[in-house]
């Protein structure tokens, strides 16, 4: 046997172990599961430490430092600042680090968020309802988007009771709220279904080869 195929049949019994590992865990917690977790967070914070410094840190901090772009120190110092916060004597650095971040972050996020959510957000919510040159079941689309949102945005109007007329259009959105989250769930139970299936194929396709 090689050591490319005894790696490749390492590999793929210690992924089956690790998936009965995880599995066990619908019996009840057990060493074995606990191993598996605490196997997969290691991992994953070293591949991402690995990740973070050769992709993000590297490229953009010693790299332009190497080549005298002295700007790129103050990132530098706040960085250092962030991990005084594991020492308690001058741990207060760190808020300055956190102060600048948040504040830059913000003022970015803000005109970010402006553009690609509110802003575009209206603009989808605008659609024509002409009936002509456009099929039928587009313009009850659009009747169902401008109902929804409407609705929706009466929903969240507390200034007013909802009462009246105010009160059955708030009960409309309540319908289009419950749907959306509805959906959304349904769509990470399907995700992490699919994983499940992927799973079970690996074991007893690849690992038993029953299918």
């Amino acid at each position: 046997m090689t050591l490319e195929t005894f790696s490749g049949t390492f590999g793929l019994w210690m992924g089956a172990a690790l998936t009965l590992c995880i599995f066990s865990f619908l019996y009840k917690d057990n060493p074995f599961y606990r191993f598996a977790e605490h196997l997969f967070v290691g991992v994953s914070a070293g591949y991402w430490l690995v990740y973070n410094y050769w992709n993000i840190v590297k490229p953009n901090l010693i790299d332009p430092l190497r080549e005298e772009q002295w700007q790129y120190l103050l990132p530098l110092v706040l960085g250092i600042f962030m991990l005084t916060r594991l020492f308690p004597n001058v741990g207060w650095l760190s808020r300055w680090a956190i102060a600048f971040m948040i504040g830059s972050g913000s003022g970015i996020m803000i005109i970010t968020y402006l553009q690609s959510n509110f802003l575009e957000q209206i603009k989808s919510t605008l659609v024509p309802l002409d009936p002509t040159g456009q099929p039928w079941y587009v313009v009850v689309n659009n009747v169902i988007l401008l109902v929804g949102v409407v609705s929706g945005l009466v929903y969240f109007f507390f200034s007013k009771a909802h009462t009246g007329v105010t009160g059955r259009i708030a009960r409309i959105g309540v319908v289009f709220l419950m749907v959306s989250f509805g959906a959304s769930f349904g769509y990470t139970v399907m995700a992490r279904i699919s994983l499940l299936i992927g799973r079970l194929y690996f074991l007893l396709h690849k690992c038993v080869g029953v299918i």
